[in-house]
């Protein structure tokens, strides 16, 4: 294995924790954000309304985008393990 692979290998792994990470933090901010408009508009400026609707949409949105993430995750771990053994 030279140094270009190396680097493709960890190029391909940051692209794969960004592709896992991206749909959860995007659900999360979206829902704080509509939570601080909603405090704004109402004038209601309790801290921890924030953070139980978030941790639930967050929760939820892991639970319905996890069989495209293991699905992805074992691709990956796919390719990785060919190219331990020599195949790719």
């Amino acid at each position: 294995m030279n140094q270009n692979e190396i680097i493709d290998i960890t190029r391909e792994a940051i692209m794969m924790v960004i592709t896992i990470g991206l749909p959860p933090m995007m659900v999360g901010l979206l829902v704080g954000v509509a939570i601080a408009l909603l405090q704004a508009l109402t004038q209601v400026q309790e801290i921890t309304l924030v953070f139980v609707p978030k941790i639930i949409a967050i929760f939820l949105s892991l639970f319905l985008f996890f069989p495209g993430f293991a699905m992805a995750m074992t691709e990956f771990m796919e390719v990785i393990a060919d190219k331990i053994v020599g195949i790719g």
